[in-house]
């Protein structure tokens, strides 16, 4: 797989290597993160031609500081990829995600076979649902696993 690496005004969004995925799952201190880093691992292990679609993608600042992380959840048949997104707390409140976010569904939606993005937070997760409505996505009715679901169609 070719790296990926995207710029944008403040950020360098790219995919993590091999390597630096591993760290991440080792070093995860929340249980519950530190599966959903080894399900993102596995599936980046799993599916070598689809990469990106399964790698944890770093988000550093261009002094080098990584402020945060994002990953897509696979590409599905029917044309749909699923967004994840967090910031480190200290980096909070300052617009990188939505900076991060914008470049990559930019970037997502212009990749062969991508019709939509979706994306799922928490019914209380108000500064991520102002992120996503900032990246243009929509409510689309559905309540997930982990609360309303949005979406973004080409």
């Amino acid at each position: 797989m070719n790296r990926i690496e995207l710029e944008t005004e403040r950020l360098r969004i790219y995919v993590a290597s091999l390597a630096e995925m591993e760290q991440i799952v080792e070093t995860q201190i929340s249980e519950e993160l530190k599966k959903a880093y080894r399900e993102m691992l596995d599936g980046y292990l799993g599916h070598p031609e689809q990469g990106e679609w399964y790698a944890i993608w770093l988000v550093v600042r261009h002094d080098g500081v990584r402020v945060g992380n994002l990953s897509f959840k696979g590409l599905d048949e029917d044309g749909s990829v699923e967004i994840g997104y967090g910031i480190n707390a200290e980096y909070q409140g300052r617009g990188y995600a939505t900076e991060a976010v914008k470049a990559v569904v930019d970037w997502s939606m212009n990749q062969a076979g991508v019709l939509r993005v979706e994306a799922e937070t928490e019914p209380y997760n108000k500064a991520s649902q102002r992120v996503l409505a900032k990246c243009g996505f929509v409510p689309n009715g559905i309540i997930g696993e982990e609360g309303p679901r949005y979406v973004k169609k080409v």
